[in-house]
């Protein structure tokens, strides 16, 4: 379980950068985004809740910029590294950008507060799982941007995910009888969230990118799989998990045009979407480097 470096990578200063400071400034920017929440609770006002929007926007843009440099930093004497943990890293720096952007018009702050955390544990995770090298793979013309569209799939469903599932905590607390007794703290953190109409707008947002990132990155692997992976096209388990998925989301998003699907329907469509997207690649690499050891 150790660190896989030639070289003693860890006590570089560029490693401290890249990894530690990032990993520091996520800390602040959580820390901020929760007083920023506190702020807006105590101030139930439209226009009080809009000036406590969080805004550690400096701090955060930093540390994703580091972060997505961590992601190209080269392992092994220049070589390139990719298993689970850097695949998690990867769909969290995604989702970060992604959010970044949309927190500009919509006060997502409980979306941080849930994504920063988890952003710390993966930004660090590879330093102990760096993944396997892929040599001259890495050469090919379609490998990268293969690598990169599915990457993107995954950190922007991840997003659509973890919207769902804030989306079913609101719902059910709305459903809640109503008392005399005080909000607990999950209702005063579900009372951060958007309406549920403005949640339901920004998922299928991030659904339908997402749709057309996973479709690019399923097609070009199964047509193009020369090209890509070197081998002709096998059908694999991560590829028929990732299929299945395809067809969650696609048929998810023809529900909506055609039937106007929303609500629970919406939610539980993209959870279980993205449980078998993760089941694709990171469920199977996991396996092969922490598991079975291979590389």
């Amino acid at each position: 379980m150790g660190l896989r470096y030639t070289s003693n990578t860890m006590t570089e200063p560029i490693v401290l950068i890249l990894f530690f400071v990032p990993a520091a400034l996520y800390s602040m920017a959580w820390i901020a985004s929760r007083k920023s929440a506190s702020l807006t609770a105590e101030n139930r006002g439209a226009v009080v809740a809009a000036q406590a929007a969080p805004r550690p926007d400096w701090m955060l843009l930093v540390a994703i910029v580091l972060h997505g440099a961590t992601l190209a930093w080269p392992w092994d004497d220049g070589g390139f590294r990719f298993g689970f943990a850097k695949a998690l890293s990867a769909m969290l720096w995604i989702g970060l950008v992604m959010l970044w952007f949309e927190s500009r018009k919509v006060h997502l702050v409980a979306m941080r507060l849930m994504l920063l955390p988890l952003a710390i544990i993966t930004l660090l995770l590879p330093l102990a799982y760096p993944g396997a090298d892929f040599g001259e793979l890495s050469h090919r013309p379609l490998f990268v941007p293969h690598l990169l569209a599915g990457t993107l799939a995954y950190g922007v469903l991840m997003l659509g995910a973890l919207n769902a599932v804030l989306m079913l905590g609101v719902q059910r607390d709305l459903q809640r009888p109503i008392t005399d007794a005080p909000p607990g703290a999950m209702s005063r953190f579900l009372g951060q969230l958007p309406p549920l109409m403005v949640l339901e707008r920004v998922l299928f947002h991030f659904i339908g990118v997402g749709f057309v990132l996973l479709l690019i990155t399923t097609l070009s692997g199964m047509l193009f799989s020369e090209q890509v992976f070197g081998r002709p096209f096998v059908l694999e388990h991560k590829t028929v998990f990732s299929l299945i998925s395809l067809a969650f989301f696609g048929v998810l998003l023809a529900g909506r045009a055609a039937r106007g699907w929303r609500g629970r329907i919406a939610m539980r469509f993209t959870i279980g979407g993205f449980i078998l997207l993760l089941l694709a690649y990171v469920g199977s690499r996991f396996v092969l480097e922490v598991v079975l050891h291979r590389f």
